[in-house]
Formats: structure tokens, C-alpha cells, sequence
């Protein structure tokens, strides 16, 4: 049987494991939120945020006198083990959970003192000579530490997101020039328009995505205001003097970013404006990949009876019932991921509005949602470049048939005859099944010579002199 240690809040005695880092408040938050199945450890970029906001609440107040210098070097060091990726288990806290973020903070400053304490040769829990509260959380509150932290991860996760989001540009683009000369029917409303390329299709999948790049980036800097030095409503109560810069300034220090104290703390602890704005670029890259992956899914229909213009590789059999059928179960994979990002963002505005006066409580469902979000959509990305973009393959003569037995090519007529030509043209085209080359050449409109200058595909693909 597992050994434990007994630990005290305000609630009571409670046993925590003997060889866990985390106490006892950690303790009740495992058996009180038993909600999504997703833990702090599911997140390690929180997990190394925490770490960073701790350590720079460390030497803060270290330099301001409030702090010891040896355990100074002592908490810095544990941190700095934290941001190596140690200790991961030890935070094992449902990702939703009540009290605005207090059990993630908590969880924290339990694992880094009672490491703290190992590393000074004490027992864990023997917080006299390390305490959670008063070392650790020196000066801070979970109201500006937890959302500080949150923007932390957020801002690494957005980079991560951002470089696979430009390799998937990158495999849209590769696949527009191998696709170059490859002609095809451009369609609208999926009725036949005029003619265009493969390759300027898939160069447009890579010209939309990469318009969220800078979307994605301009509005995670906002994530480098932060409000560390507010404590519990933004008044500064029990931190120092100079608190706020001071630890803004180291926190940039040690992770790199461009970080600033808000100049409003009362108003930046309740405000949660920044999440819904980087939410709603992760909407806005939902939506156009989603639309991009049911282009893929019409275009490679088929392969009898659809558009079949494409192949996508073969995954998996696609059927049950159905012998020799192969789904496209990447993009559909891919649009399903787009959904969730899109519930997650109306999920992330609901909880932005509930903040209620000096503070918003429904931050932990929102950090989920966003991380979650960030997660999903960078693990389809790289699904979708690895196991669909980079292997498809067109089927050229089903293209250049298609141009050339539609009546969408009447449109280049329109400069040279009328609209009213062109469209009786059309018309009979349809009712007759004759082909609009052979009509206009029976009703002697143009010339041979002049219809096949006009009607070459390759011409209608750019602008021209009429």
C-alpha cells in the first residue's frame, strides 16, 4: 500500500501520496474535478509558463529584499528544472476546474517548494523552511500569476502553431507548381465557370492560409501585456513597490518575449479581451481550412462517378460493406478538427463574458479551450501535409476533357460576340449536346482560326487585350 503524508489547508487534514511533489490543495482539486480527462500535464508549455512567471516572481523579490538569497538559488534552480521538462507528472489537475485558475497556481507552488525542500534536505511538507504560500506565491496572487502563465504558454504554443501552419503553405505552394500546367473547368456556385489551372488552385489554398500568419502572430502579441504585481483585484496589495515593472522585466528577461506591466492593473486582471481575439484568428484559420479540405474532398469524388480531377493517397479500405472503396478520411479528419476549433471559440466568448466585476472566474475553461485548440489544429495541419498534400496527384486528361466538352468556355465569346450570342450558344449547347466550338463555326460568327486563338485554354487563363 502506497505511504502518505498529512497535510493542512483551511479545510482540514488531508493525505497526500509520500513521494508526490504536489500537496494538499493539489490533493483536493484531483478529487474535486473529475471533469475533462485533460490535465495540466497534457499542456506542458502551462506547465513551463508556470515555471517562468515563478522564477521571475522569485528574483523579484529577491531584489527587492523580500527573499532569502539562497533560497532564491534554490527556487530558480527547481524552476529552471521545471522549464527542462521535469517533473510533468506531478501536475495532474483536471484542465477545467472552479476557483478561476487557484488549483493550477497552487499546483505549482506546492511542487516547486516541496522540490525545493528535497534540494535543501528536508522533508516534503515540512513547508516551515519553504512554504507554498508564503515563498513561492511571495507577492503574487493566482488573479495575476495564473492569467500571466496562461499567456506565457499561449505565446510559445502560438509559435509552434505558426511554423506548422507554414510548412502546409509550403506543400499547397510545392503542389502548385508541379500542377502549373495542368488545365481545368473552374467552377462557381459548383456549376462550370471558365478555365484555369490546377496549379493556380492549389496556389490560391496557399495564398489564403498564408494570410493568417500575421493574423495569428499580431494578435498573440497581445499576449505580452501582462499584470503580475496585481495580486488579488489590481490594487498591489501585499506586493512591494516597484513590484509590477520589475517583475515584467525579468519575466522578459527569462522567457525571451517582449513583456510589459499593464498600465491599468485594476483593468487588466478582469480582462480576458486578448484570448477572444487570438480565438477568433483560430476561427478564421478553421473556417478557410475546412473550406480548403472540402475543395480536396469534390475534387478527388469519384472515381467513376465525380469530379476525379485528383487523387489523394489511399489511407485506408473506406468500407465495411463496400469493396474497394477508399475514403478521404484526412480531410474529413481535418474538417472535423476545424468544427471543434470553431465550438471552442464560441466556448472561449461565453466564458470572456461571464467575468463578473475585479475578476473573471471562467478562465480555466477558456485557457482549455484556446490550448486545446492550438493542439488540435497544429496536429491536423501536420496530418494533412504529411499524409494528403504532399501525395496527391492530378489526373490531367480528366481535366482537359472536362474543359473542353463544357459550356463554360462560351464565357471568352462574351468580348467578341455578345452576351446575347453567347448565351443562345449555350443554350442550344445544352439542349443539343453539340459542342460550342462546332456551333459557332455552323453559324459562321468567327472564324476557324480566330475561334481556336479565343477558345485555347492556355489564353483564358490571364488577363489579355481584347
Amino acid at each position: 500500500m502506497e505511504n502518505f503524508r498529512n497535510e493542512s489547508d483551511l479545510l482540514g487534514t488531508l493525505q497526500v501520496p509520500a513521494n508526490a511533489y504536489y500537496g494538499v490543495q493539489t490533493q483536493r482539486a484531483i478529487e474535486n474535478f473529475k471533469i475533462s480527462g485533460q490535465y495540466l500535464s497534457s499542456y506542458p508549455h502551462f506547465i513551463k509558463a508556470l515555471a517562468m512567471v515563478k522564477k521571475a516572481a522569485a528574483k523579484t523579490n529577491y531584489e527587492l529584499g523580500l527573499l532569502d538569497g539562497d533560497l532564491y538559488q534554490t527556487i530558480a534552480e527547481v524552476c529552471d528544472e521545471l522549464l527542462a521538462g521535469n517533473l510533468q507528472d506531478q501536475f495532474p489537475i483536471d484542465m477545467i476546474q472552479g476557483g478561476a485558475g487557484t488549483s493550477v497556481n497552487m499546483n505549482a507552488n506546492e511542487v516547486i517548494a516541496n522540490r525545493v525542500l528535497e534540494k535543501l534536505g528536508k522533508e516534503k511538507g515540512d513547508y516551515q523552511f519553504c512554504s507554498p504560500n508564503d515563498h513561492i506565491n511571495l507577492s503574487q496572487s493566482t488573479n495575476d500569476a495564473y492569467p500571466t502563465a496562461l499567456k506565457m504558454a499561449l505565446l510559445q504554443m502560438n509559435q509552434d502553431l505558426v511554423e506548422k501552419l507554414k510548412k502546409t503553405i509550403a506543400a499547397f505552394r510545392e503542389k502548385g507548381k508541379e500542377f502549373h500546367d495542368v488545365i481545368k473547368m473552374g467552377r462557381t456556385q459548383l456549376q462550370d465557370a471558365v478555365p484555369m489551372t490546377l496549379g493556380q488552385e492549389f496556389e490560391a489554398f496557399a495564398a489564403t492560409l498564408e494570410e493568417d500568419i500575421s493574423k495569428l502572430n499580431a494578435n498573440a502579441n497581445l499576449f505580452v501585456e501582462i499584470n503580475m504585481g496585481a495580486t488579488a483585484i489590481g490594487t498591489g496589495l501585499n506586493a512591494p513597490m516597484g513590484y509590477a515593472n520589475l517583475c515584467a522585466k525579468n519575466l522578459a528577461m527569462i522567457s525571451g518575449y517582449p513583456i510589459v506591466s499593464a498600465p491599468n492593473l485594476v483593468e487588466a486582471t478582469p480582462d480576458t479581451g486578448s484570448y477572444v481575439i487570438y480565438s477568433s484568428a483560430m476561427k478564421r484559420l478553421a473556417v478557410k481550412l475546412s473550406k480548403i479540405c472540402n475543395d480536396l474532398r469534390l475534387l478527388s469524388s469519384g472515381p467513376r462517378a465525380g469530379l476525379f480531377e485528383i487523387n489523394l493517397p489511399p489511407m485506408q479500405p473506406g468500407s465495411s460493406i463496400m469493396p474497394g472503396k477508399v475514403n478521404p478520411v484526412i480531410p474529413e479528419v481535418v474538417n472535423q478538427v476545424c468544427y471543434k476549433v470553431i465550438g471552442n471559440d464560441l466556448t472561449v466568448t461565453f466564458a470572456a463574458e461571464a467575468g463578473q466585476l475585479q475578476l473573471n472566474v471562467m478562465e480555466p475553461v477558456l485557457s482549455h479551450a484556446i490550448m486545446e485548440s492550438i493542439n488540435f489544429l497544429g496536429n491536423a495541419l501536420d496530418a494533412l501535409r504529411e499524409k494528403c498534400i504532399t501525395g496527391i496527384t492530378a489526373n490531367k486528361e480528366v481535366c482537359l476533357n472536362m474543359v473542353k466538352h463544357s459550356i463554360g468556355i462560351v464565357t471568352a465569346l462574351n468580348p467578341y460576340i455578345g452576351y446575347k450570342n453567347s448565351t443562345e450558344i449555350a443554350k442550344e449547347a445544352l439542349e443539343t449536346g453539340k459542342s460550342v466550338y462546332n456551333l459557332v463555326l455552323e453559324k459562321g460568327i468567327l472564324s476557324q482560326e480566330k475561334l481556336d486563338e479565343i477558345l485555347d485554354p492556355a489564353n483564358m487563363l490571364k488577363p489579355h487585350h481584347l
